[in-house]
């Protein structure tokens, strides 16, 4: 299918990949990906994109009209393999007047969404994929650590989860702001106070003196019980009564702040990486065993995400409007690229290819 282009979001990914092409597509071969990326190849960008329909190509169903507007997975088939829109020398992506897509990746745009909305999906399933693979429930303590793009979609898909507690932390002043808007319950600076220091408030245990107490306190009261004490604690533990523990997103990227997290976290914490880190870096397991930590990587999206994450936008379920802080057209998008450098100004910058705008406005 040929697409007009109406929006484009500028990813993180994108920004790393300037700079880390060919470690990202060794990467990618390590984990059996053909056709990685080169960093002597000529890469178009994006793969957070809507568009509205131009053409139908050869083969293609035609189920979706000439002029209907279309959000689309980035994902194309090719022979025998599955390129990546924006991250292929083979697909080349949405920073562009028009792009080439997959019938089978597009979905309309519900319920009149504006573009700028409907832009936003791909990120927006990203943090769906993430807070679904946390399995957080609504009574747990959620804890962001970065107010980015991927922290903000994390925020906005757990309030839209129902996640009564979340807690926003950032350097800066802007994208805690950001945060607040997307709808974060407690906004914390950590220069000024740690996001695990209220742990006694939710009943977080911090030490592993507290953990013992917990134990051998429990043996005692269930002794004095007129059943054998262990198959009520086998009871109590079948239906969920296990000590609490917070779900910990990491959506900065950088090296060391895993480290920060194992420190700082209280003991069972479940702790969700969405931010890309593209240097080595270095942890001390022994302190994650002692402290039970949970510790999950995530990538990427299902397409029932991507349309559930589209749907949800549609509806209202989401509120994500704050987190678009610019637009620029294709001429300004290294301009864009410069300007996020500054977390005070900017979050998520938008390409509009109809656009004149050099600088992100």
């Amino acid at each position: 299918m040929l697409l007009s282009v109406l929006r484009c979001g500028i990813c993180g990914s994108d920004l790393h990949v300037r700079h880390h092409c060919s470690h990202m597509g060794n990467l990618l071969t390590r984990i059996g990906y053909k056709n990685s990326l080169r960093a002597e190849e000529e890469i178009v960008f994006g793969h957070e994109f809507c568009g509205e329909i131009l053409e139908h190509g050869p083969g293609t169903t035609r189920k979706q009209r000439a002029g209907t507007r279309v959000a689309v997975v980035p994902v194309t088939r090719q022979a025998d393999n599955i390129e990546l829109l924006g991250l292929s020398a083979l697909a080349p992506g949405a920073y562009a007047e028009r792009i080439l897509v997959d019938e089978n990746m597009m979905m309309p745009i519900p319920n009149g969404l504006h573009e700028d909305q409907a832009a936003l999906t791909e990120p927006l399933a990203v943090a769906l994929h993430a807070v679904n693979r946390a399995e957080v429930k609504q009574g747990d303590v959620a804890i962001v650590i970065g107010c980015g793009p991927v922290g903000l979609g994390v925020i906005c898909m757990l309030k839209a989860k129902g996640v009564r507690t979340v807690v926003a932390s950032d350097f800066s002043a802007g994208r805690r702001a950001l945060a607040k808007n997307c709808g974060a319950d407690l906004v914390i600076d950590p220069k000024d106070e740690s996001p695990y220091a209220n742990w006694q408030q939710y009943g977080h245990i911090a030490s592993f003196g507290g953990l013992l107490e917990l134990a051998v306190d429990t043996r005692e009261r269930l002794g004095k019980l007129p059943l054998p004490w262990w198959h009520v604690w086998r009871i109590a533990e079948g239906l969920g009564l296990k000590p609490k523990r917070p779900v910990i997103f990491e959506c900065v990227g950088v090296p060391g702040i895993l480290q920060t997290i194992l420190d700082g976290a209280p003991l069972f914490s479940r702790v969700v990486v969405a931010g890309v880190c593209m240097q080595e870096d270095r942890i001390e397991p022994a302190l994650g065993i002692h402290k039970e930590i949970d510790l999950r990587f995530v990538m990427g999206y299902s397409p029932l995400e991507y349309r559930d994450a589209l749907h949800m936008i549609a509806e209202g379920k989401v509120s994500c409007a704050f987190m678009v802080t610019g637009m620029v057209g294709l001429d300004g998008v290294a301009n864009a690229f410069a300007a996020l450098g500054d977390p005070e100004e900017q979050a998520k910058i938008l390409i509009d290819p109809r656009s004149a705008n050099l600088q992100p406005t």
